[in-house]
């Protein structure tokens, strides 16, 4: 894609999945956001989240890191949760859509902190998410040991026993706080 540089100029979602860049990014606002890869730490609560849900079962798919998601056209924002669980409904929404990014929120998109993360761009991510249609965003802060469910009703911090439900975004899934950290 040399005919478009990637550093000055708006991208479609559509450019991007074209696009050559280095590493993991984001599409915000038509604007290429690259990221750091994650850290240990984050990989391994990021991974056991995972593996909570897909043992959960639920009717749908569980997906990792780097999977994106166009949550906004014209300009574009391409979002990939480190974590996301996307119901039947939305994957088939998606698989009638002539897109190379699935053109909606997952259901759940999970977030987990790094420590170099901005919480005004932890905030933007959410609202971001929840706009498009999501139904939580889970934001997960290793250091601290905190889940902070986000719903379009409210949030809601939870630790140790605290008890995660998926609500509408994963129907019965529940799990303690502190099993994303053990």
């Amino acid at each position: 894609m040399s005919s478009i540089d990637i550093e000055t100029q708006l991208l479609t979602a559509e450019q991007l999945a074209t696009a050559s860049v280095d590493g993991p990014c984001e599409l915000i606002e038509g604007r290429v956001h690259r990221m750091s890869p994650a850290g240990r730490r984050h990989g391994e609560v990021a991974g056991r989240i995972h593996r909570l849900l897909v043992l959960h079962d639920a009717d749908g798919a569980v997906l990792s890191a780097e999977t994106g998601y166009r949550l906004a056209r014209d300009p574009d924002t391409v979002r990939a949760p480190d974590v996301a669980f996307v119901s039947e409904a939305t994957l088939e929404r998606s698989r009638q859509a002539d897109e190379p990014y699935f053109p909606c929120a997952p259901d759940l998109a999970v977030e987990v902190l790094s420590p170099n993360d901005a919480w005004a761009e932890i905030e933007r991510k959410v609202r971001d998410y929840l706009t498009a249609g999501g139904r939580a965003v889970w934001i997960v802060d290793p250091a601290r040991e905190t889940v902070t469910v986000c719903t379009p009703a409210g949030r809601t911090e939870l630790s140790g026993r605290d008890e995660i439900d998926g609500g509408e975004a994963v129907p019965g899934f529940r799990a303690q706080a502190r099993s994303f950290f053990a």
